[in-house]
């Protein structure tokens, strides 16, 4: 009789927990239907309405989880339950930027695979295709986590689980065709054989203990008596043919991603394994225990580090998509007309970052009505992903484009397939408003630059800063390897400026620990003696002025000055028209690739790592450096 009662009580409880599955369920599908880029009052709603139940029902089943496990509970749905709150910890991310929540997820994705919520379930006689599916998309967003953590060893063995797991599941299920998974599997080999960085090499995120020059605090304290801007918001898209991505993150926007967000406290994002307790004692792994430490993550963070930009990634869009994030207001549902420039506080700059190509394979050219407009309305232009992502595009009628014809070739860039996904400058024209920084790496710079002139005139006519960054036209290399595969060099240079450096003049990735540390120290002094010269120098541009107190946008900017010096050097004065990347406004003449400033830097870089010869210096740099 009183097992009876006990199995009674264990059914009602069983019952209790799967109603609160189904609750937390429909508020977390609500939060997933939401665009990634949401940031308004409704989405901070529904995601308040969602870490609400899914806490209920996570504290639920901690209490209650001998009975569950009496009535039948099965390892894997606790599983499910960390998985859905590891995604929308990371949703979180993606709207904020914030890399704490970052963390949060990582914290429950590598608690179900360290307690094996799954396995007991893929050793079953009777496997389940549907709990499969969802194992195989816990991995691949696992994978992405662990990813932009940087995680290099943790990401290398997902890679490998991920790979078995869609070969055992192709045995499992052989009447299943599993050929969009073997896809996923592709990209991410495809991934991470072009994302070769050196073991020894710094992650990409701002540290504080390297990235800042302290000696350059002075003068940059003296622009706050003017107007200064801080980099608020980021737009990074892209769209090439083949190029390496996994899921919609391409590794040029990967890299961007990483290069906008800072480093806590100069960490690596060290997380330290934290065995969860129970009444003072280590808890019981062996059950479906689900006890994860909700806090963990929050403990490494530091406080004193200022916010990150916000950043919305677009991979393939649409012209119209493209401008309809842009201008569409943080609540994409109520299509109001606010904007994300007229959403910016009067001290902050908007970054656009465009990776495309101009000289394209678009076969049909943008059509205009009567009335002169682009008819840039077609739907993204991207093929279907895997059933593990969701679509949350939205579109937008494009601006005018009044000035450009499909004679004029190069004079835009292509983000799809079709000619009616091509990005004019007059298209950009409505972005300055306010403050811009824009970033265009393209084959079709040049082509482009004469049109973005118009786009600082816009700006200077409204008081409004407008700074661009344009890529060269043809990547350079010592080998006749072709560079494409490993993203793009200009992108390269911005985000990983010594790891490109190593890459154009043929170096490997394995170069020794105490000569690559030599050549980061270089470049950092050479950094930082450039950021006093460009601080100090009496002919720097108003614009420059505005943007140089933020640390983001200065770091781009110094890297871009290495960049450019690096590739004038290196390619035969004939050829720089093409190999150069540009700016505007210009950049003072003591930071040009002709100066001995940025030249002699540039020897000692190159000498240290026994390159030299690849690289044509003035004499007097040559004289000096012998006379030593």
């Amino acid at each position: 009789m009183a097992d009876e009662e006990r199995g009674e009580a264990a059914s009602e409880i069983l019952a209790r927990f799967h109603s609160l599955v189904e609750v937390a369920d429909r508020k977390f599908a609500r939060v997933r239907d939401l665009p990634s880029t949401a940031r308004g009052a409704l989405h901070l709603l529904h995601c308040r309405k969602a870490f609400k139940a899914y806490t209920r029902l996570w504290q639920f089943q901690q209490q209650r989880r001998r009975e569950l496990v009496a009535g039948g509970l099965r390892r894997w749905e606790i599983g499910d339950i960390a998985s859905r709150i590891g995604q929308l910890y990371y949703g979180q991310y993606q709207r904020t930027s914030e890399v704490r929540f970052l963390l949060e997820a990582y914290v429950f994705y590598e608690a179900i695979v360290s307690r094996g919520y799954f396995e007991a379930a893929r050793a079953s006689a009777a496997p389940d295709l549907k709990l499969r599916y969802k194992e195989l998309r816990f991995q691949a967003r696992f994978f992405i986590v662990a990813l932009l953590l940087n995680r290099t060893d943790e990401v290398r063995q997902l890679a490998d689980r991920f790979r078995a797991l869609v070969e055992e599941s192709k045995a499992a299920f052989p009447a299943t065709n599993f050929k969009e998974w073997k896809q996923v599997a592709q990209e991410i080999s495809r991934f991470l054989k072009a994302d070769v960085s050196s073991k020894i090499s710094r992650p990409l995120r701002y540290n504080v203990l390297f990235d800042a020059h302290p000696s350059s605090f002075p003068y940059i304290a003296r622009f706050h008596a003017n107007r200064v801007l801080r980099l608020q918001d980021a737009l990074l898209a892209s769209y090439h043919r083949n190029e390496i991505k996994f899921a919609e993150l391409s590794l040029d926007t990967y890299r961007m991603v990483q290069c906008l967000e800072w480093e806590p406290s100069g960490s690596s994002y060290q997380l330290f394994r934290k065995e969860p307790y129970e009444n003072g004692a280590f808890s019981d792994q062996s059950g479906a225990s689900g006890l994860i430490d909700i806090n963990l993550a929050a403990d490494l963070m530091d406080p004193d580090l200022p916010p990150n930009p916000h950043k919305a990634v677009i991979y393939h869009p649409s012209v119209s998509q493209f401008l309809a994030i842009t201008f569409t207001s943080e609540c994409q549902l109520l299509y109001v007309t606010a904007t994300i420039c007229e959403e910016l506080s009067s001290d902050s700059i908007l970054l656009i970052y465009i990776s495309a190509s101009g000289k394209t394979d678009c076969s049909v050219a943008s059509h205009k009505n009567v009335n002169g407009k682009s008819t840039n309305s077609s739907k993204a232009n991207h093929a279907p992903e895997a059933s593990w992502k969701s679509d949350s595009s939205t579109s937008q009628p494009a601006i005018d484009d009044k000035l450009y014809s499909s004679t004029n070739p190069g004079s835009y860039l292509c983000l799809g397939a079709q000619g009616s996904n091509n990005l004019y400058p007059d298209d950009l024209v409505p972005f300055t408003r306010k403050p811009l920084f824009l970033i265009i790496d393209s084959d079709s710079s040049r082509a482009f630059k004469a049109s973005l002139l118009k786009l600082t005139i816009h700006g200077a006519e409204r008081g409004e800063a407008s700074a661009l960054l344009l890529s060269h036209e043809k990547p350079m290399s010592v080998s006749d390897t072709d560079l494409t595969s490993s993203g793009s060099q200009f992108t390269y240079f911005l985000t990983a400026p010594l790891q490109a450096f190593c890459q154009l003049v043929g170096l490997s990735s394995d170069v020794e620990a105490d000569i690559y540390s030599n050549a980061e120290s270089l470049l950092s002094s050479a950094l930082a003696e450039w950021e006093v010269t460009l601080c100090t120098s009496k002919s720097l541009d108003r614009v420059w002025a505005q943007v140089l107190t933020d640390p983001f946008l200065r770091r781009l900017i110094l890297r871009f000055i290495f960049c450019r010096t690096v590739l004038s050097l290196f390619c035969s004065p004939s050829d720089t028209a093409v190999h150069l990347p540009e700016c505007v406004p210009k950049l003072p003449e003591s930071l040009s690739p002709e100066s001995a400033v940025t030249q002699i830097h540039i020897h000692h870089l190159a000498e240290r790592l026994g390159v030299s010869n690849h690289f044509h210096f003035l004499d007097a740099i040559e004289d000096s450096v012998q006379s030593r």
